[in-house]
């Protein structure tokens, strides 16, 4: 039987060869997930009892940390070594701890499941993985991130999280994770989802970047500040209706300032001595 993935999760019949929609595709791998879980899981036990390279979670950075699904006696080891939250990216039958155990040792559990070995997080989950391992970090709390064998999907977190907040490109936050753990493995749909990411953030990076083309007022144009609009009910009133007339303003606030300095000139002259026919040059206030 061939699998074909179609954009549109159509069929195919090209060939005469059997063609199963997407939807089944995801039920035949998370078939065969469950039935490969405890017997994968078993082997990597045993390698990390006989191999001392092959260890059940590697620290990524200060505050991350790198690894497999933890077992209930693995929580007070990642309580002593600082663990304050835990990423699980395991589907409901491969999640050994439960969420009330880690609320034990006081330590916050997200948890976005994801189908094993061919599959991605979605980007909006990617981002809430992110987002609560940077905010673990800037508390000096670290963060652990685990799939089944801490290889393919968790492995995707760290990434999208060094490419954010470490300004690494996929392909060098790639080669650095796997100077730390070098088992790590990513499907071709994880590694898309990284990119993707990527491209996200220099999407959002170049639009914040980007400076608004402003026009600079004529010659006589005056600044309006806070101060000026005393008196005109609330800041935020008159700021909107600046914002329909600014440059009729700009531009007539110069000519009432002559015209009140003449006035008042007008007046201390009127008690002391007559205005000359030419009145010398008065510079606006």
């Amino acid at each position: 039987m061939r699998i074909t993935e179609l954009e549109d999760g159509g069929l195919d019949d090209s060939g005469g060869r059997e063609i199963v929609p997407i939807k089944a595709k995801r039920a035949l791998i998370g078939a065969g997930a469950r039935i490969l879980f405890y017997p994968t899981l078993l082997y990597n036990v045993i390698r990390n009892k006989i191999q001392a390279e092959f260890r059940w979670w590697d620290e990524v950075d200060q505050f991350l940390l790198l690894g497999a699904v933890p077992f209930p006696k693995d929580v007070p080891r990642l309580w002593h070594l600082g663990v304050q939250g835990v990423v699980t990216l395991n589907e409901t039958y491969e999640t050994l701890v439960p969420s009330s155990l880690y609320q034990t040792y006081g330590i916050d559990h997200l948890v976005i499941p994801t189908r094993d070995y061919l599959f991605a997080p979605s980007l909006v989950d990617i981002r809430r993985a992110v987002d609560f391992i940077h905010r673990n970090a800037s508390c000096g709390r670290t963060t652990y991130v685990h799939c089944k064998a801490g290889r393919g999907r968790s492995t995707t977190i760290v990434l999208c999280y060094l490419v954010k907040y470490k300004h690494m490109t996929p392909a060098t936050a790639l080669q650095y994770v796997r100077s730390r753990r070098p088992r790590v493995l990513l499907a071709p749909s994880q590694w898309q989802a990284v990119q993707d990411f990527s491209k996200c953030k220099l999407e959002v990076s170049a639009t914040k970047n980007s400076t608004p083309m402003t026009c600079s007022p004529a010659g006589d144009a005056v600044l309006i500040t806070e101060a000026d609009l005393e008196g005109y009910g609330s800041y935020e009133d008159a700021t909107r209706d600046l914002s329909i007339s600014s440059y009729s303003i700009a531009r007539a606030r110069p000519m009432i300032g002559k015209l009140s300095c003449l006035f008042a000139s007008l007046r201390v002259s009127s008690g002391c001595s007559p205005v000359a026919t030419r009145l010398p040059e008065i510079r606006a206030c």
